[in-house]
C-alpha cells in the first residue's frame, strides 16, 4: 500500500472540503449538469483519444498507483553475490535449486535462461524485450491519466462557456445574473481539482513506478550477464551497488 498517493489524495480532498464549509457551504458547490459535463466530456473525449480495451485496462494500472510491491535493490545485489559464489563453487546448474524460492518473475525468468545455458547475448535480447515492452505498457497508462488531466479543465471551461452563454440570455433579469455566473464557474472548478488532484498526480506516480522497475530489471540483467561471465562475487556486487546511491551501498564484503 503506497501511504503517500492515499495521504496526498485524502489530504487535498479534506482541505477543500473544510474551505468550502468555512465559506458558502458544501451544497453551494454541488451541480449535477456541471459534474455530467465534466466528468462524462472527459470520459468520452478519452475514449475517442484510445482504443476501447487500453481505456478499460485503466482500472488495473491505476491500483499500481496505490498498491505496490516494495522493491528491494539491496536485497536484489545481495543475492547475486550469493549466487555468484555458489556458482563459482558448484557450477551454474547448482542455481537451479534456488529458482523456484524466487519470487520475481523477472528474476526468475534470467536465472532459468543462465541455469538452461543460453548465450549472453541471446538472454540479453530476451530480458531487454521484455523491459521494453513493459515501458511501454506502463507509459500508456501514465498517458491516459495525463490525457483526461489535460481534458478535464477543458471541458470545464466548455461548460462555464454554456453557462455564459444562458446567463447572458436572461440579462434582462439582473437578479439571474450573480448565481447564473456562481453556476458557469463551477464547470471549471471541477475539471481543474480532477486535473491537478486527481489525474495528472497519479500520471506521475505511474511514472515514478515504471523508472523504479525499470531501474531494477536492468539491475538484474546486469547481474544475470554477470553470472554468466563469472565474474567474482566482489565485482559483481561493485558493478551492482553502481545503480544505488552512496548511502544505500551495503557490501556483505566488510
Amino acid at each position: 500500500m503506497d501511504i503517500a498517493t492515499i495521504v496526498g489524495i485524502f489530504s487535498c480532498i479534506g482541505l477543500l472540503v473544510v474551505s468550502i464549509s468555512m465559506g458558502v457551504g458544501l451544497l453551494a458547490f454541488y451541480d449535477l449538469p456541471s459534474i455530467l459535463i465534466v466528468c462524462g466530456g472527459t470520459a468520452c473525449a478519452t475514449m475517442i483519444n484510445y482504443p476501447l480495451r487500453d481505456c478499460l485496462n485503466t482500472l488495473s494500472v491505476l491500483k499500481n498507483a496505490f498498491v505496490t510491491r516494495p522493491i528491494t535493490i539491496g536485497e536484489i545485489v545481495t543475492g547475486f553475490t550469493t549466487f555468484s559464489a555458489k556458482a563459482r563453487k558448484e557450477g551454474l546448474l547448482s542455481l537451479e535449486q534456488n529458482i523456484k524460492d524466487i519470487g520475481d518473475p523477472f528474476l526468475r525468468k534470467g536465472l532459468q535462461l543462465t541455469v538452461d545455458g543460453l548465450e549472453p547475448q541471446a538472454i540479453t535480447e530476451i530480458l531487454e524485450t521484455e523491459i521494453s515492452f513493459q515501458e511501454s505498457r506502463h507509459r500508456l497508462g501514465a498517458d491516459i491519466f495525463q490525457t483526461m488531466g489535460n481534458f478535464a479543465p477543458a471541458f470545464g471551461m466548455i461548460g462555464t462557456l454554456l453557462g455564459l452563454i444562458a446567463m447572458l440570455r436572461t440579462m434582462d433579469d439582473p437578479a439571474s445574473i450573480g448565481p447564473s455566473m456562481a453556476l458557469a464557474l463551477i464547470t471549471t472548478f471541477y475539471g481543474s481539482v480532477l486535473a491537478n488532484m486527481i489525474f495528472v498526480p497519479i500520471a506521475g506516480k505511474l511514472r515514478a513506478r515504471s523508472q523504479d522497475e525499470t531501474m531494477a530489471k536492468e539491475l538484474i540483467v546486469q547481474g544475470i550477464l554477470s553470472l554468466c561471465r563469472g565474474d567474482n562475487p566482489r565485482i559483481i556486487e561493485q558493478k551492482l551497488h553502481a545503480f544505488l546511491p552512496p548511502s544505500a551501498r551495503i557490501s556483505i564484503f566488510r
